[in-house]
């Protein structure tokens, strides 16, 4: 089975930076991948980045490019979102998610419970 747990969220004001940190337990051996997605208020479940095992191939949603980073620390089966010059809009409940491959990100096998962040002034 596959549990993820996310953590890391806050408030926060404009310009701060939040570091978000996914632990992901795998006793399949079928995850490859991890990522993020986030729900805004009233919005849709949007993807925001993803890496693969190696950590050659990342994504990230436009919106967020130049601003967040994603990074593994396999040796702890993290997975961490470095969000810098957070702005309201990046308001959100942020979910770690898990896939078997990074082409199947956007369909994650596995989702975390989420972790509110919140930028407001």
């Amino acid at each position: 089975q596959v549990h993820v747990i996310e953590s890391g969220g806050g408030p926060v004001q404009p310009g701060d930076s939040l570091r978000l940190s996914c632990f992901a337990f795998d006793d399949t051996g079928m995850i490859f991948a991890m990522g993020w997605f986030r729900r805004a208020p009233e919005k849709e479940r949007e993807f925001v980045a993803g890496i693969n095992w190696r950590g050659d191939r990342i994504d990230y949603v436009d919106s967020v490019k130049g601003r967040f980073v994603i990074s593994r620390d396999n040796a702890k089966n993290v997975v961490n979102l470095q969000m810098n010059n957070l702005q309201p809009d990046d308001t959100a409940i942020y979910y770690c998610v898990a896939a078997t491959s990074f082409s199947k990100l956007k369909t994650p096998d596995s989702w975390g419970q989420g972790t509110q962040v919140t930028v407001s002034s």
